[in-house]
């Protein structure tokens, strides 16, 4: 795993990253914007399952907001991962950042099964089962905010 992330770090990307100013901010505002995309769809949508807005019929809702946050998610992973090369071996140690990503991994896990269950608009599920799916998405996604966020803020 030590030779996969040296090597990782040794990349032409992650060396050109590491030193240039603009090409690493343009990263990060773009990693920001994937997230801002990801957690606006995914908040919004969640409290609906949750009741509130209920005058809001939820499958044009999430017609909506579940496209924009699946194209956040993947401009935030790819960005995540451009992130992480220029200090894979350091990152890689960090207990804020594989909590993040089991965090990650629970909330797509989530989604999935409840996609698999109720249908890519979630008209067949429960009200019940849907608040219960929306409490854990919420928990996942915005723990890994946190965590995510505090990775500048740890190690060193």
């Amino acid at each position: 795993m030590e030779a996969f992330l040296a090597g990782l770090e040794g990349t032409s990307l992650a060396q050109a990253l590491r030193v240039s100013r603009w090409g690493y901010a343009a990263v990060n505002a773009a990693h920001i914007f994937g997230i801002a995309l990801l957690i606006g769809s995914i908040v919004p949508l969640n409290l609906r399952l949750l009741g509130l807005w209920r005058g809001v019929p939820l499958q044009p809702l999430a017609r909506v907001l579940v496209p924009v946050a699946g194209a956040g998610l993947a401009l935030a992973v790819a960005m995540d991962v451009l992130l992480f090369s220029i200090r894979a071996r350091e990152y890689a140690g960090l207990g804020v950042l594989q909590l993040k990503l089991a965090l990650i991994a629970a909330a797509l896990l989530s989604a999935f099964l409840a996609v698999r269950a109720y249908g890519p608009m979630l008209a067949t599920g429960g009200a019940n089962r849907l608040r219960a799916h929306a409490i854990v998405s919420l928990t996942c996604w915005l723990g890994a905010l946190v965590c995510g966020r505090l990775i500048g803020f740890v190690g060193d």
